[in-house]
C-alpha cells in the first residue's frame, strides 16, 4: 500500500488516519516525492524478482490519492509499471473517496489498468453522517457522480467496488439498497475501528447491534440471490477463505508512507500513537527485512498467534480473531479477542442459519431516477428495453445480453470452484484467463456450460446423474486446447466419455471415473490405468478412435455449432437426438445455413440479432405426434433446439421464434418485468390453459417476431403469408392487451409491453 498523498479533502470523523490515536500524519510530507516512488518501486520489483512472485498487488492510498491530480498520478503509475512489470504481473488498485474523480482520471486508470475502489456509506443520510467536508457539507452527490463515471462501459474495467463503513444508527435496508443501486462488482462492509480502550458505540438495549445490523443486510442479500459480492459474508461463510479482517491467513500487507517509511497495516493507527511503525524505510531496508520485524512476524503464525480465548473458540477458523487492530487493550496489547467478539459470534450464527438457497446469480435491480442520481442507469434500462421492444434488437444490445450471460456463468463458475476437490483446474483457468482470455471466453460462452454448472450446484440432483462430476477440469482443458497452452489435469469421466465444451467428446470404454488428460500443441493425450489414447486436433488431423468432434456449419453470422454431443444439451424438457449420422448431420447443416439466409432475406433486423448471439442448434428427437417442435432453455443462452426439418423456410421461422425466447430470458435475468410473487393466470388464444404473466410475455414476444416474418413474406406474394401474418398478429395483439389489463407488470414491464404494442401497430399497418 503506497501512501502517495497524506492529506485529504474530506473530514470524516470515523477516519483512523486523522481522528484516532495515531497522529504521525502531522509529520509526514504532503505527497510522496518522485524519488520516494522510484525507491518504493525498486524495492517491490526486487522482492518479486528474488521470490519469483507471480503477482504483486499495489494499492495507491492516502489521505486522498486523487489530490495528486492526473499528471502526478500518471508519473506514479508509469514508474510502478516500468519498474515492476518486467518481473511480475502488477495488479494496480486505488482507494479513493471519489470526490475529485473525473473523465480524465477515469481514462488514465483504464490506460494503466488500475482498479478503483470508492468509499461510500450508502444513502444520503448514512453517507453524510460521517463522510463530509471540513465545513460540514455533504459529499454524497460528488461520490455518486464518481460511481456513475466508473459504471460507464468505457470505464467499467476500472470499477473495483465500494468500501462501506457501517453505523448501526443507519437503516440497513436503505444502505443495502443504495449500495446495490450503484452496481458495484464487490462491496466491503467494514466495522468501525475500535479497541478495548475505545470500544464501539452500542446504542440501545441490543447487546450485539453490529451483528443484528449486518444480519439484516445478510438476509436481504441471500433473499435477493446474492446479486453482488459482499466480501464480509463470503469470508465468514464455511470455507469462505480469509481476509485481513477474518480468517487465519498470514498477514500480507505492508505500507509505504509518504516519507518512505515501512509500516504495518495502517488500521493499527486506531490502537495507539506509533502502533504501525517499524523504524525501517525503503532506502535502507528490503521487504524481507520488514517481514522479519517482530510485529509483522507475529501475524504470520495463524491460530498460534491468537490469545487463549480465541484458540479455544469453535469458530476460530472463521473469524480468525477478527481484525488485529480491534484486539488492542492497554496492558495486554493485542493478546485479546476482538472488541467485536460477541457480534462476530452471533453474525456467524446468522450466516449459518440463512445459507444461500442457490448459486449466486448477478441481478440488477430495476433502476429509477432516484437510484441513479442523474438518471443514467434508468435511461440505460429504458434504452435496452426499447431497443428489444422493436421485436429484434440491435447488435450492441445483443452484445450486452451476451456479456451479462457470460458474467452469470462466471459467477456460477466461482460457486463451483468452492465445491471442487482440487484447486488445479481453477488455477489453470485463472492462468489462461490472463494469458489467453479469448480462449476462456469462447469456452465459457458455450451454451451448455451454464447448465452443467447449475446441475453441479443443484442440491436436488439425484446421485448417478452426474451430480458428482466436477465441470471445471474439462472446461480448463478445453480452454488450454483452444489457447495452445500445455497443461495436464485429472478430468472426471461421465458414461465412458470426456466432453470438452466447444470441441467434442472422447468416448472410450474402460475410462473409469477419472482420467489424466495432457494437452500439447494440436493434440491431447488421455491416460487411465492401461488405457492410453492420443487425439490429434485440427482440420487436417486424421480421425481418432472414439473422438467425436463437435460439428459446425458456416452461416452468414459465422460458425454455427451443430451440438449433438454435449451431455448437458438435454435441458429442454424434450428428448434430444443422439449423435446424428454423417448424412443426417450434413442435411441438417445445409437446412440451417439456408434458413439463416432466408432470415437475412425476410427480416434483416432479426438476422442481425441471430448473428449477434445464436451459436448452437440442438437436434430434437422426432415425435410423430408433434413433428414440428422447437425449444429454448433459460440457462442455455446462445442455443435453440429444433426438430430437423428439410424446409429452410419453416426452419427460418423456428429459429426466429426461439431466439426471441432466448433474448427475453436474458433480459429477465437482469430486470423484473413481472411483479414478483404473481399468482395471476391469463387466458391467451394460443394455449388452452391459462398462463402465468411471464409465460404470456414470452409468447407475445415470440409471436411478434413471427408476425414480422410473415408480414415481410406477404409483401412478396408468398403463398398464404397474408393469412399467417393476420393469424399471428391477432394472437400477439390479444396477448399484449391481456398483459396490460392484468396489472401484473412492473413499471419497466409496462413500458416494455407498451412499446411492443407500438411495434405491433406498425406491423399491423404494414400488413394492410
Amino acid at each position: 500500500m503506497l501512501k502517495v498523498h497524506s492529506r485529504c479533502d474530506l473530514s470524516c470523523d470515523h477516519c483512523y488516519v486523522y481522528q484516532h490515536a495515531d497522529q504521525t500524519w502531522r509529520d509526514r510530507p504532503v505527497r510522496m516525492a518522485p524519488a520516494m516512488v522510484r525507491a518504493a518501486a525498486r524495492r517491490i520489483a526486487e522482492h518479486a524478482r528474488e521470490h519469483g512472485l507471480p503477482v504483486v498487488h499495489v494499492v495507491l492510498h492516502g489521505g486522498e490519492p486523487l489530490l495528486l491530480g492526473a499528471a502526478g498520478l500518471r508519473e506514479v503509475l508509469a514508474e510502478l509499471r516500468s519498474a515492476i512489470s518486467p518481473w511480475t504481473r502488477l495488479d494496480l488498485r486505488m482507494q479513493t473517496n471519489g470526490v475529485l474523480l473525473d473523465e480524465e482520471l477515469c481514462r488514465l486508470f483504464v490506460e494503466y489498468d488500475v482498479r478503483v475502489g470508492v468509499s461510500f456509506d450508502g444513502d444520503r443520510a448514512a453517507n453524510d453522517r460521517h463522510r463530509v467536508f471540513a465545513h460540514g457539507g455533504s459529499s454524497h452527490d460528488q461520490v455518486r457522480r464518481a460511481l456513475a463515471l466508473l459504471r460507464r462501459p468505457e470505464h467499467r474495467t476500472s470499477y473495483a467496488g465500494i468500501l462501506c463503513t457501517i453505523d448501526v444508527r443507519n437503516d440497513p435496508d436503505r444502505v443495502y439498497e443504495a449500495l446495490l443501486a450503484e452496481s458495484p462488482p464487490r462491496v466491503d462492509l467494514l466495522l468501525p475501528h475500535a479497541t478495548w480502550d475505545h470500544p464501539p458505540d452500542r446504542p440501545g438495549p441490543e447487546p450485539t447491534p453490529y451483528a443484528a445490523w449486518l444480519g439484516r443486510v445478510h438476509r436481504r442479500w441471500v433473499d435477493d440471490g446474492r446479486p453482488l459480492s459482499i466480501r464480509m459474508f463470503e469470508a465468514l461463510s464455511p470455507g469462505g477463505g480469509g481476509t485481513e479482517a477474518f480468517g487465519l491467513a498470514p498477514a500480507d500487507v505492508l505500507v509505504i508512507e509518504a516519507d518512505g517509511s515501512w509500516e504495518q497495516v495502517d488500521s493499527l493507527k486506531t490502537a495507539y500513537h506509533g502502533a504501525a511503525g517499524t523504524g525501517l524505510d525503503v532506502f535502507d531496508h528490503s521487504v524481507d527485512e520488514v517481514a522479519r520485524h517482530p510485529a509483522v512476524a507475529v501475524r504470520q503464525d495463524g491460530v498460534d498467534g491468537l490469545c487463549a480465548t480465541c484458540r479455544s473458540c469453535p469458530v476460530v477458523d472463521r473469524c480468525g480473531g477478527g481484525l488485529y487492530a480491534h484486539r488492542w487493550r492497554t496492558g495486554s496489547g493485542f493478546d485479546s479477542p476482538s472488541v467485536y467478539c460477541p457480534d462476530l459470534l452471533r453474525l456467524i450464527d446468522i450466516v449459518d442459519a440463512h445459507p444461500p438457497r442457490a448459486a449466486p446469480v448477478p441481478r440488477q435491480r430495476q433502476a429509477t431516477p432516484e437510484m441513479s442520481g442523474d438518471g443514467s442507469a434508468a435511461a440505460a434500462v429504458d434504452d435496452l428495453l426499447d431497443d428489444l421492444a422493436t421485436g429484434h434488437g440491435s447488435a450492441s444490445t445483443l452484445a450486452l445480453l451476451a456479456a451479462t450471460q457470460l458474467s452469470i456463468t462466471r459467477a456460477l463458475l466461482v460457486a463451483c470452484r468452492d465445491r471442487s476437490a482440487t484447486t488445479a483446474a481453477w488455477e489453470l483457468l485463472v492462468h489462461l484467463d490472463q494469458v489467453a482470455p479469448e480462449a476462456v471466453r469462447a469456452v465459457l460462452a458455450h451454451p451448455f456450460v451454464r447448465p452443467a454448472l447449475v446441475h453441479r450446484l443443484d442440491p436436488s440432483t439425484p446421485p448417478g446423474l452426474g451430480a458428482a462430476v466436477d465441470p471445471l477440469p474439462a472446461l480448463a482443458i478445453a480452454a488450454a486446447l483452444r489457447a495452445g497452452v500445455p497443461a495436464a489435469l485429472h478430468v472426471p469421466v461421465r458414461a465412458d466419455a470426456i466432453t470438452l465444451p466447444t470441441l467434442g467428446s472422447l468416448v472410450l470404454p474402460g475410462l473409469g471415473e477419472s482420467a489424466e488428460v495432457t494437452v500439447r500443441a494440436g493434440e491431447f493425450q488421455v491416460r487411465c490405468g492401461s488405457v492410453q489414447h492420443t487425439v490429434l486436433l485440427g482440420p487436417m488431423a486424421p480421425p481418432s478412435i472414439g473422438w467425436l468432434p463437435t460439428r459446425d456449419v458456416s452461416v452468414p453470422g459465422g460458425r454455427l455449432l451443430l451440438e449433438d454431443g454435449d451431455p448437458y444439451r438435454d435441458c429442454y424438457g424434450q428428448r434430444v437426438e443422439p449423435r446424428l449420422e454423417v448424412p443426417a448431420a450434413r442435411a441438417l447443416g445445409r437446412t440451417l445455413a439456408e434458413a439463416w439466409r432466408v432470415v437475412h432475406r425476410d427480416v434483416p433486423a432479426h438476422a442481425v440479432a441471430l448473428d449477434g448471439g445464436l451459436r448452437a442448434v440442438v437436434p430434437l428427437a422426432p415425435d410423430p405426434a408433434r413433428p414440428l417442435r422447437s425449444a429454448t432453455a433459460r440457462h442455455a443462452f446462445g442455443a435453440v433446439a429444433v426438430t430437423p426439418h428439410p424446409d429452410p423456410e419453416t426452419m427460418a421461422v423456428l429459429l426466429v421464434h426461439e431466439w426471441q425466447h432466448a433474448k427475453l430470458g436474458a433480459v429477465l435475468d437482469l430486470y423484473d418485468l413481472v411483479e414478483p410473487g404473481q399468482d395471476t393466470r391469463i387466458r391467451v388464444p394460443w394455449r388452452p390453459d391459462p398462463r402465468p404473466p411471464e409465460g404470456v410475455l414470452q409468447g407475445v414476444y415470440a409471436h411478434l417476431a413471427v408476425t414480422q416474418v410473415w408480414r415481410s413474406r406477404a409483401a412478396t406474394d408468398h403463398p398464404d403469408a397474408s393469412a399467417h401474418a393476420a393469424h399471428f398478429l391477432g394472437w400477439t395483439r390479444d396477448g399484449v392487451d391481456a398483459l396490460l389489463a392484468s396489472r401484473s407488470l412492473t413499471a419497466a414491464g409496462e413500458r416494455f409491453v407498451g412499446q411492443l404494442r407500438h411495434a405491433l401497430e406498425e406491423t399491423r399497418v404494414g400488413s394492410r
